[in-house]
């Protein structure tokens, strides 16, 4: 038993291992394709070397990486293990060909319904989840196993001792991997969007300045020049349009000096209170324009320094956003600040058009905005600002169903 055991966990966590060890690059783009290939070549390896009692009772742990698959994908990512669970299992043939199918069907139903909230929980969360998950699997194995016996003798609870301790062990430690794998992925992430944000902060505030000075010039001559008399009609249409260019041009670098001021001048002490009351009374007539109503909740007794004015702009910035994603049909905006442990927590929904995933990874990025008009910098400032107070910004959203902006402040 212990043999076949130490080579099952073989069988599952070796994908994981090529993954990080020889796809990590690849990850990012095609996890899913390396995900559902290893873990079905997993589950049918189980398969193959199942867990052969003397008692003439089988048991593998094929369920472990389908319900991995349908806790992080749901129906639709786990829909291929099922379809290449069942044809194996037809392929094996035997007895129980009915009964695997029917418990593979219930678990592919029941699973996938936890993908959302799953998807939402913290790394413990997460791996409690697939921990109760599969034990509720393997009772519910049992249970249908007990039906075989008349009645539960040594043999039976043999059995079910070591489904139990197998599964447990070999999820815990299949999942405590992938959350590593997705810990380290965003860790990267967001060191290279710190050391981009510190370039672009560096670069803003040393050009900016050195620009500013001979557009003012130029915006004061050409002022002159568009009240002048000597100046026809239609040349001044033409200093009209350079103005309003000239205008443009110093709100784009009025942005990148908002991003790269240092957090020195306005700092406070503070749990956010004031700052929130303020941008939603700023917003509320926009919001109102655009038939948002805005649902407001206020939790928090962490303070935390931070800049005053950067830290307004900032969350005008994403509700901003919000509102502007919900101006076609309307909607809510809601806008919670909590605690959780040591961490200020702030959540800013709205269910507006939503984005993609790939939307979603350009986020902060120069010059990247979902918007027709946007430069980008709005969620560059946003970004930086977060990020100079320690904090993590994390955004999920669908295509037509909304987004949803976690800020994650440690006090």
């Amino acid at each position: 038993m212990l043999e076949t055991l130490l080579i099952n966990i073989l069988f599952l966590i070796f994908p994981v291992l090529l993954i990080v060890v020889f796809f990590d690059r690849y990850i990012k783009e095609y996890h899913y394709i390396f995900f559902l290939l290893f873990f079905s070549l997993s589950m049918i390896l189980c398969m193959i070397y199942p867990f052969k009692l003397e008692i003439g009772f089988i048991f593998d742990l094929r369920y472990v990486p389908f319900i991995i698959v349908a806790l992080y994908g749901g129906h639709k990512r786990v829909f291929p293990l099922y379809i290449i669970l069942n044809v194996h299992r037809f392929i094996i043939g035997g007895e129980g060909l009915f009964q695997s199918f029917l418990f593979s069907t219930v678990i592919f139903i029941t699973v996938p319904m936890l993908t959302q909230k799953f998807s939402g929980y913290n790394t413990r969360k997460r791996i409690m989840t697939g921990v109760i998950a599969v034990l509720l699997t393997v009772v519910f194995y049992l249970l249908s196993l007990s039906t075989f016996f008349e009645e539960l003798t040594k043999q039976y609870w043999t059995l079910a001792f070591y489904a139990v301790i197998a599964h447990t062990i070999v999820i815990a430690l299949n999942m405590i991997m992938i959350e590593r794998i997705i810990s380290n992925i965003k860790n990267r992430e967001n060191f290279l969007r710190a050391e981009r944000l510190h370039v672009m902060s560096e670069l803003s505030a040393s050009v900016s300045h050195e620009i500013r000075n001979p557009l003012t010039v130029t915006k004061g001559f050409l002022q002159l020049l568009s009240v002048s008399r000597t100046i026809k009609d239609e040349d001044k249409a033409y200093i009209e349009y350079s103005l309003q260019e000239l205008i443009r041009a110093e709100n784009i670098l009025n942005d990148y000096l908002a991003f790269a001021k240092p957090q020195s001048e306005n700092m406070v002490h503070s749990d956010l209170k004031e700052e929130m009351e303020y941008v939603k009374n700023v917003l509320m007539p926009f919001a109102v324009f655009n038939n948002v109503e805005i649902d407001y909740q206020f939790t928090n007794s962490l303070k935390k320094d931070y800049d005053q004015n950067q830290m307004k702009q900032c969350l005008i910035n994403i509700m901003k956003n919000s509102i502007e994603a919900m101006k076609d049909d309307g909607g809510t905006l809601s806008i919670k600040v909590m605690e959780q442990g040591k961490n200020i927590i702030i959540s800013i929904q709205d269910n507006g058009v939503g984005m993609t995933n790939d939307e979603i990874r350009q986020l902060g990025k120069p010059y990247y905005s979902t918007k027709k008009e946007g430069t980008g910098l709005g969620m560059l400032m946003v970004y930086g600002t977060i990020s100079k107070i320690k904090g993590k910004i994390d955004v999920q959203s669908r295509t037509g169903e909304g987004t949803t902006f976690t800020i994650t402040i440690p006090t």
